[in-house]
């Protein structure tokens, strides 16, 4: 508000100024009415809108302006260039052929007759005494079967692809183009099959053009197998590198000790033992495509942890239910309330969730900066997936 006894003196200089010093006159105070009124852009009550909170500093000022506000018209810090997802103009039209995503590596012929293949439960039967005794070993181990998970194919397939038709015919536009990425996998004493398999169930299913490499992160692993073994191994699969820990700091430090090594546009972590259904890694590229600051999880179903049979999904099955937690910060699930399922279009538009697994997610790398990564002091396992989705809602 302009004071009152300004009002009273641009009234006595009307009736003797000149009209040229009447303009002169008049941008001055223009001026003047904007250094006061730009005084009362950051009160109190602004400052309390959620979109300014966050370039507030302690005093109540907008972070990184000068303290005075007369000088100073403020706004909100946007986030950087390569977050906001500015398309190029220089991407070609149309959409990605088959022949353009194919992956780095085509799955070698498996006999539809042996253990495990396409996805089935490895066969009950008999067993010795030797090889009962290596199952309740490798059980007390790993929680899970691995004497049936050594005899089924590193590269074994999953049978028929039975994705909802929404997911199976949907198609991804060349412009924007896809981001690259970088698939994270932290083991520690993982079990020689399982793990290979998870490596190898990407190679069989990413698209070579977006992924970057395959990063296995190891938290201080002491079995044998995992050592000299591996990296020899992984060598001759080109896109596959394995860091190491020197000693055990859990899951969060082993993550971020490879998302500093990434070279990939956005980081993709999942589960050492775990397997890639067709189409899976495109969808979560194109989601960040739309939306630059989405932390994105896909479908998970199940390996039965004593068959090893794997859950394909129901050609007829629809999104059911979402993350949650609760005052204890325990993940658990529930069911998409209705407004949200009206909200979606398709079975291909994505479900806000509260919360996700945690376990396979993806992430712009620039946002995973952005939001502050991860807290470091987190150690060995658990809470990593709210503390994420806190900082994603954020």
């Amino acid at each position: 508000m302009v004071p009152s006894v300004l009002l009273g003196a641009v009234h006595v200089l009307l009736r003797r100024a000149s009209p040229l010093r009447l303009v002169v006159l008049g941008g001055s105070l223009f001026l003047v009415v904007l250094i006061v009124m730009q005084g009362d852009v950051w009160d109190e009550g602004s400052i309390s809108e959620p979109r300014f909170q966050e370039s507030a500093d302690e005093d109540g000022q907008p972070a990184g302006v000068f303290k005075n506000p007369g000088l100073q018209i403020g706004a909100p810090l946007p986030l950087p260039a390569d977050i906001q997802g500015t398309p190029s103009g220089r991407c070609p039209a149309g959409h990605y052929s088959g022949a353009e995503l194919r992956p780095h590596m085509e799955r070698p012929y498996q006999d539809p007759r042996s253990p495990g293949a396409d996805g089935r439960a490895f066969p009950t039967g008999q067993l010795s005494a030797e090889e009962l005794k290596e199952k309740m070993e490798g059980t007390a181990r790993h929680y899970f079967n691995q004497f049936a998970s050594d005899r089924i194919s590193l590269h074994r397939r999953l049978g028929e692809d039975t994705r909802h038709p929404d997911c199976v015919e949907r198609k991804f536009r060349r412009c924007p183009p896809l981001p690259t990425t970088s698939v994270i996998i932290v083991f520690h004493n993982e079990a020689w099959s399982t793990l290979l398999r998870t490596v190898y169930s990407v190679l069989h299913t990413a698209p070579a053009i977006f992924l970057t490499e395959i990063l296995l992160v190891d938290d201080a692993s002491t079995a044998e197998h995992l050592k000299g073994r591996l990296e020899k191994y992984v060598r001759t699969l080109k896109v596959v590198r394995v860091l190491r820990q020197p000693e055990r700091k859990g899951l969060v430090a082993a993550r971020l000790l490879g998302a500093r090594e990434a070279r990939g546009e956005v980081l993709t972590f999942l589960d050492s033992h775990c397997e890639c259904f067709y189409g899976w890694l495109e969808p979560l590229l194109a989601r960040i495509v739309e939306e630059p600051t989405a932390v994105v999880s896909p479908e998970i179903v199940t390996i039965n942890q004593d068959s090893l049979q794997f859950s394909r999904p129901v050609v007829t099955h629809h999104a059911r239910n979402r993350g949650n937690f609760d005052w204890n910060l325990s993940f658990g699930w529930e069911s998409i309330p209705e407004h949200e399922q009206k909200r979606r279009k398709d079975e291909t538009y994505p479900v806000k969730t509260p919360t996700f697994a945690g376990g396979l997610f993806s992430i712009s790398k620039s946002y995973f900066q952005h939001i502050g990564t991860y807290d470091e002091e987190m150690e060995i396992w658990g809470g990593e997936n709210v503390e994420m989705s806190f900082r994603g809602s954020n």
